[in-house]
């Protein structure tokens, strides 16, 4: 078997390991960048529907859960979103805002992966896909790499390896089981950004399908404000996507399909003749509002509904409170919660306090941004820190 050495090996070729191959490249440090993948950075790939929502204007260290929230203060504003917007525009692409600040590649995710690419090549990185690594240990004050093919020596070892959401695209545990192999933490890990699932009784299987545009979804002190999808297990869409991350078992969840109005705001100016589901049907899709006036009992003409009714139908409007019985699972979660412990790394450069030259970036570590294109910017921003230090 080959021996090589390196200056930087970098384990995950996606977006935090090619931004940290980049980064590390332009300062002219040799670089080899190894995936056990056969193709390249399938997760920006499939993002938004494959035309990746690759930030986000307003990217804040609010927008991520860690157990130190403090952590991403410094990469996210050494790296931000407007830093990201400039590489785009030297390689000439295009962007748009859509809802809440999310932005998106006018020539699609493909478009994206070309130029992290060409900024890898630039920085004349080596490049392994294909390659799994069977093993990794310490070497003197480095690291030995080892692959089928070869083994690599190399100063700085960069674990980019992700979580284990979307295991169908290759996801693995390889970089939370280095993780402990060198003595470092992990923060349990969850899915997060999926879909939540229902008890029987808690779902009404004929409403599956039925989407409310606006909706409020609460869980402990916070909320969100997006659009929500009821499916035949339990419930999806973007607020519910958001709220996952929060949820824990056992907690109940509560949805208003009224936000910032109540039941008389909403039935003002409705006939009182009118039978209470079509009046209701006015303000709520029409299958939802069936479901909900069946609860009620028989449906009657507006007027002939107590204050009591009308305030038990409010409740339901305003205060669904339901207890998930779990998620989806990995499988639709767009990303994971939970990872290597930010207590063992130094948020300056990414690198494990006690093991000098091994650095994590991206999913892998317990940093787990907002639905819509802050994950993306935490691996741009912790690659690029990473690569400005490895």
């Amino acid at each position: 078997m080959k021996v090589r050495t390196t200056d930087v090996v970098v384990i995950g070729a996606g977006a935090a390991g090619m931004m940290c191959a980049a980064t590390a490249g332009a300062r002219g440090r040799e670089v080899v960048l190894i995936d056990h993948a056969e193709k390249l950075a399938e997760k920006i790939r499939i993002s938004g529907g494959g035309r990746c929502n690759f930030t986000n204007l307003h990217v804040r260290p609010e927008c991520y859960l860690s157990r130190n929230p403090h952590y991403c203060k410094s990469a996210l504003a050494r790296y931000t979103q407007h830093d990201f917007l400039k590489m785009m525009e030297r390689y000439g692409l295009g962007w748009h805002e859509k809802t809440l600040g999310q932005l998106f590649c006018d020539q699609g995710s493909g478009a994206i992966i070309d130029m992290l690419k060409a900024e890898v090549d630039a920085g004349g990185a080596t490049w392994r896909m294909n390659t799994p690594v069977t093993a990794v240990g310490r070497l003197g004050e480095g690291f030995e790499v080892v692959t089928p093919e070869e083994t690599w020596h190399c100063a700085s070892l960069v674990i980019a390896s992700g979580g284990l959401s979307i295991p169908q695209i290759g996801a693995t545990a390889f970089g939370y089981e280095l993780a402990r192999q060198f003595g470092l933490e992990i923060v349990a890990t969850t899915p997060a950004l999926v879909p939540l699932t229902f008890q029987p009784q808690d779902l009404w299987d004929e409403l599956a399908g039925v989407a409310v545009e606006d909706a409020i979804v609460s869980t402990g002190k916070t909320h969100f404000r997006e659009a929500i999808l009821l499916t035949h297990r339990g419930v999806s869409g973007p607020a519910i996507l958001q709220i996952s991350s929060y949820w824990q078992p056992g907690q109940p969840i509560v949805i208003d399909l009224l936000p910032e109005r109540g039941l008389a705001d909403a039935l003002a100016g409705a006939s009182r003749d009118a039978l209470l589901v079509n009046v209701l049907g006015d303000i709520v899709p029409k299958r939802l509002a069936q479901a909900i006036v069946a609860t009620l009992g028989e449906n009657r003409p507006l007027k002939q509904y107590t204050p009591k009714a009308l305030q038990q139908l409010e409740d339901r409007l305003k205060r669904w409170q339901v207890v998930p019985s779990g998620t989806v699972g990995y499988k639709k979660a767009e990303v994971t919660c939970g990872g290597v412990d930010t207590a063992g790394l130094d948020s300056r450069s990414m690198m494990a306090r006690q093991v000098p030259g091994l650095f994590f970036i991206g999913e892998v570590v317990d940093v787990t941004g907002w639905l819509g294109g802050y994950n993306f910017q935490w691996a741009w921003s912790s690659g690029f820190v990473a690569g400005s230090a490895a």
